[in-house]
């Protein structure tokens, strides 16, 4: 069959190693596909115009930001967003040539990158990836008025080092140096979160919904959850998180809406089967956004850098308002349930608890450590990262079930959706298992790693915690950058390796930081817990 697309950014490309034909595994089409090429390659090219200008400006970081957030699996499927993103790209590369009295650095044609030497490719995908999950962090910061001069400096220079740099251990170090920009990212997302909602709270979330009208919210953005919230006010129109969104339940600026009732369903994966026939709303915020089928795909919605032909996309005012009344007048017309409907978790609980960020832990630190010290407390498991369609993926639902119970499970990110919903009960009233939040929540995860480290007088590593990642998408890669720039190793990545990373990189990232593939439940349980 003839090559259509090369695609393998995510953890289900087609048989491991690459999608090629008509369409991704994701649903996006080929020339979707290549369109999103196309505009990747034209970030390269506005990057190098930038370092050739010695300029940025203000529309251009936020075009590199919003470009490649617009990648990343399961956000974008119209081929329309995508071509006005690159004429909106090209048209910035220009006038910022013109300013600076210099030619345009032409485009970089992706495929170059793709008919690379095998390591070469490989380390080029680790460092575009990590940029594209990272970007998605410094999206949602810059929405909540965040921006950090460095880190764009960084983002347009590793760009540009896609069409310029070929040494393989200069294009590691730059993969590192992408960790650390994600790092970076998700601190400032942090606190632009907690500043604007407050710190989460330790919250027990139904999974109950209640009768009448309501609209499900789903991705990341918690900015877009406050205006819903706030446009639903008074209407009689409830409110359920979905997937990621399920931690906005725990921050207090948010939570105080008598109307956010509690969460909706497990995670993205699950949607075309959860989502079927259902009497509701459903707003997109970022990814993770299937093909929506025809049972419900008359009420399904996006916003910000999501989109996909045929629904309904509620943009941005110039003041940064959104009016939501469509998704609030489609969840009134379709009414919700006449009684209420008791939903579960995959191991049937009819309740989950968030909350748990670094904020919330670290003021208990002293418990933690005294139950370390006294031996009620042997271990640390950090369990998280994507959730995603795979048989495989039942191994952490097995792994978190094994643990020990003088062990302490921390999880964030959908991942957490293949146990989150157990009863794990506590040790001296500290739970044993510790929701910390989203994807970006990576950074309270380190936060509180490195809290512990400094208590025991120790390095990261010489704590006893391990730390096993489920990823699909590049929001996991950018997570794993950041800890392997941090220096933590011996990390366990499933359910399969990246189809990206070549058996010669795979090499050099085992030596270096001992990274390893999952194996089954018992095996790593035993080794993790010598």
């Amino acid at each position: 069959m003839d090559q259509k697309m090369f695609c393998y950014q995510c953890e289900q490309t087609a048989r491991g190693v690459a999608c090629t034909g008509n369409a991704g595994v994701c649903g996006k089409p080929f020339d979707v596909a290549l369109d999103q090429d196309e505009l990747t390659g034209a970030l390269v090219g506005l990057a190098r115009t930038c370092l050739a200008a010695g300029t940025r400006s203000s529309h251009a970081d936020e075009l590199v930001i919003r470009g490649l957030f617009t990648c990343i699996t399961n956000v974008n499927f119209s081929r329309e967003a995508v071509r006005a993103l690159t004429d909106e790209l090209r048209a910035e590369k220009e006038r910022l040539a013109a300013r600076a009295g210099i030619d345009p650095v032409e485009d970089l044609l992706l495929g170059q990158v793709w008919a690379d030497d095998e390591n070469t490719r490989s380390l080029k995908s680790l460092v575009l990836f990590g940029l594209r999950g990272a970007a998605a962090y410094a999206y949602h910061a810059r929405m909540l008025g965040s921006v950090s001069d460095e880190a764009q400096q960084t983002f347009v220079r590793a760009l540009a080092a896609l069409a310029t740099e070929s040494d393989g251990a200069a294009l590691l170090d730059l993969a590192l140096e992408v960790g650390k920009l994600s790092h970076d990212v998700m601190g400032l997302l942090d606190a632009a979160n907690t500043g604007a909602y407050g710190n989460p709270e330790p919250t027990e979330v139904s999974l109950k919904v209640e009768r009448g009208p309501f609209v499900v919210i789903s991705g990341h953005d918690l900015r877009d959850l406050k205006l819903l919230l706030e446009q639903t006010e008074g209407t009689g129109v409830s409110v359920y998180t979905h997937g990621e969104m399920l931690p906005a339940n725990a921050y207090p600026g948010l939570k105080r809406y008598p109307q956010l009732k509690g969460n909706f369903g497990t995670a993205w994966q699950n949607q075309q089967r959860e989502f079927a026939n259902v009497p509701a709303a459903f707003l997109f915020t970022t990814n993770c956004l299937m093909p929506p089928r025809p049972s419900y795909a008359d009420r399904v919605f996006t916003t910000e850098v999501v989109s996909y032909p045929e629904l309904v996309h509620v943009p941005q005012a110039a003041d940064g308002t959104k009016d939501f009344t469509p998704v609030i007048e489609k969840a009134r017309e379709l009414g919700g349930y006449d009684h209420d409907v008791q939903l579960t978790g995959i191991n049937g609980g009819t309740t989950v608890t968030t909350g748990f960020a670094h904020g919330t832990v670290l003021s208990i630190a002293d418990k933690v450590i005294d139950a370390v010290r006294a031996g009620k407390i042997r271990h640390f498991f950090l369990v998280g990262g994507c959730d995603g369609a795979k048989p495989g993926r039942t191994y952490y639902t097995e792994l978190v079930k094994r643990i020990p119970d003088d062990c302490v499970v921390l999880t964030l990110a959908c991942g957490k959706y293949r146990f989150n919903d157990l009863d794990l009960g506590d040790i001296d009233g500290i739970p044993r298992l510790l929701d910390v939040g989203q994807c970006n929540d990576a950074y309270s995860a380190v936060e509180i790693a490195l809290a512990l480290a400094k208590a025991f007088d120790c390095g990261v590593n010489e704590l006893p915690l391990s730390i096993v990642l489920s990823w699909y998408e590049q929001k996991a890669v950018a997570d794993l950058l950041a800890l392997l720039y941090l220096g933590i190793t011996d990390i366990k990545l499933g359910p399969t390796l990246p189809a990206f990373v070549s058996p010669g990189v795979l090499g050099t990232l085992v030596e270096k930081f001992d990274l390893a593939p999952i194996a089954t439940p018992e095996e790593d349980l035993a080794q993790m817990l010598a």
